[in-house]
């Protein structure tokens, strides 16, 4: 009983505080995640009135399973933009910027938090430092995908940004796994090149091989059924099935295996859409059914958010200054990789500000993060910091898309028909 309460009031709650926000002219994901924070444990979650909130945060957490099957689709959906013809066109430029951007704002926060430790030793280390200089580089894909589907954007930065956030998950594990393997031979003495450098290219290896092989699994399957009531139940059980089996970890020979839920589910979404001639219809079917899914995911996120973080002054210290040269980092590094590819100026304004939003995978390599001396204040930060992306980042998306032209805003003219592509697009 109390499952199911949690889940009509977490849905009902996002969807009534999103009419809200459109009056605001908010984005509606903006309202899931505060509507969130209120049925949170530090709102009416404090309480305890039966049915009516989260109690404390493991009660959020004891929903996990939601939100891990809302990534699952969110990444398959992201995999679907990976079409050929597109990547004909904007290929090179989606993987210069996707890996120029996440190593320059890793490089800018660590010299930032690494300046900080000089100035004050005692309040941040240098492994500390490296290993939030890494996190920083991954970006919250959820988010930006909801932006871009609510208001209908369209256009040649739209398309680079949804290639550049997929992109991004693999560039982000890996200078994760570097720079983590860095922190741990800091603080024991002892450099390992397994975990340095093996373990991540093996569990990028693996989650793109697994990936494929669930995408060409698909397709053959789905060619013995016509009924699209049918497919659409095919394609949601192999999704599904796909976040099972990524989340398996064992090791072989001493050496730790695991995948990445985002890159197999991305990579089973780029394989189908390219081998399967009506992936188009279908995906326009599965959208349709997770949309309540994806309500969930935000309103348990936003319900999820520790608000303890904000009473610690040292906490907020270094939050600030991660976010601030986060932000730098991911505009500067956008500007310039853009620049290099020679994409419109538009695109050189405004890409960057999409990129700002962070939630769930920089919250996993923090809960991994929690193995070094300073992991708890490595988390507690990057909470701080997802509390301000998560609450800030989808409204200056949409902003940003709307400056560069490739949202209008419902009034007189009807976004969702406005922004139909009437021409193939270029990033020139």
């Amino acid at each position: 009983m109390q499952l199911f309460l949690w889940l009509s009031v977490s849905l009902i709650g996002g969807l009534l505080m999103s009419r809200l926000a459109k009056k605001l002219k908010l984005p509606a994901v903006t309202a899931y995640l505060v509507a969130g924070l209120l049925l949170g444990p530090y709102c009416i979650g404090a309480l305890h009135l039966p049915g009516v909130g989260f109690g404390t945060l493991q009660e959020v957490e004891s929903l996990n399973l939601v939100s891990q099957a809302a990534l699952g689709f969110i990444a398959f959906a992201i995999g679907n933009e990976f079409r050929l013809e597109q990547l004909k066109g904007m290929g090179r430029q989606a993987i210069v910027v996707g890996i120029l951007q996440a190593v320059l704002t890793t490089v800018l926060v660590d010299a930032a938090l690494v300046t900080l430790h000089l100035i004050k030793p005692d309040l941040i280390s240098i492994s500390s430092a490296l290993t939030l200089g890494a996190i920083a580089a991954a970006t919250a894909p959820a988010a930006t995908l909801m932006v871009v589907r609510q208001y209908k954007a369209q256009g040649p930065m739209t398309k680079l940004l949804l290639l550049v956030v997929a992109i991004d998950d693999a560039v982000g594990l890996v200078l994760f796994s570097a720079s983590f393997g860095v922190a741990q031979a800091l603080e024991s003495g002892q450099a390992s090149l397994l975990t340095v450098l093996l373990e991540p290219a093996v569990e990028i290896v693996l989650s793109l091989a697994l990936g494929a092989f669930a995408g060409w699994l698909l397709y053959r399957i789905e060619k013995y059924f016509f009924s699209r009531s049918k497919r659409l139940s095919l394609s949601i059980g192999c999704v599904l099935l796909t976040v099972g089996v990524s989340m398996a970890e064992f090791e072989i020979h001493g050496v730790h295996v695991g995948f990445s839920l985002l890159l197999v589910c991305m990579m089973t979404g780029t394989v189908f859409c390219n081998v399967c001639d009506f992936s188009e219809e279908l995906m326009g079917r599965v959208d349709s059914w997770t949309a309540p899914l994806f309500v969930l995911f935000f309103v348990l996120s936003g319900a999820e958010l520790d608000l303890k973080v904000l009473a610690n002054p040292l906490v907020l210290l270094v939050g600030i200054v991660y976010i601030v040269f986060r932000s730098l980092g991911k505009y500067v590094g956008a500007y310039a990789s853009c620049t290099l590819t020679r994409c419109s100026e538009n695109i050189r304004k405004y890409l960057g500000i999409t990129l700002f939003p962070q939630a769930g995978v920089a919250l996993g390599m923090a809960l991994t993060a929690q193995q070094l001396a300073e992991g708890e204040m490595i988390r507690n930060v990057v909470l701080f910091s997802v509390l301000v992306y998560e609450l800030l980042g989808p409204a200056l998306t949409k902003k940003a898309l709307i400056a560069a032209g490739e949202i209008q805003t419902d009034g007189k003219t009807n976004a969702r028909l406005a922004n139909e592509p009437k021409e193939p697009i270029s990033l020139r």
